[in-house]
């Protein structure tokens, strides 16, 4: 619960720094992708809380998204998944997304395998001259379930 807490503080940091307000449906809707157990499609959101208004969860998702407390994940499909920012939840992971169902999954690698890949994707940035702040990585495929279907 503090953990909750303490999210609900930084995004309204977040959103006091760009003149926006922490309204209810905005908590609301944070609620909602805590509880969401990973990115979620605006469809997924608005059945999981009912309470939520369609017109109001897309302008809050795109003004959350602009703060930087909401990460947008696009996919072949015809849906956005959207989930809180890393920052806010200090859980780095990564994705994997299904090219066939359009499916979202977080994966993390082991400590060893992430400093790896954290001190190659730094040593290509110096090359290019580029100043990384971070990395997201997602491996676009089929997902299991898709990938037994194709296979039978």
């Amino acid at each position: 619960m503090a953990a909750d807490a303490a999210i609900h503080e930084d995004v309204e940091t977040l959103l006091r720094r760009a003149d926006q307000r922490y309204t209810k449906g905005r908590r609301q809707l944070v609620d909602t992708l805590l509880a969401g157990g990973g990115p979620m499609t605006i469809a997924q959101i608005l059945h999981r809380d009912r309470r939520l208004a369609q017109s109001s969860v897309y302008r809050n998702l795109q003004i959350l998204e602009q703060v930087g407390a909401v990460v947008r994940i696009v996919t072949r499909d015809d849906y956005a998944r959207f989930e809180l920012a890393e920052q806010l939840t200090d859980d780095h992971h990564h994705h994997l997304i299904c090219t066939t169902c359009g499916d979202v999954a977080d994966f993390a690698l082991t400590a060893a395998t992430e400093s790896s890949l954290e001190k190659a994707l730094r040593t290509a940035a110096r090359k290019a001259g580029f100043a990384a702040e971070g990395h997201r990585l997602d491996l676009v495929g089929q997902c299991a379930t898709c990938h037994r279907s194709e296979a039978t």
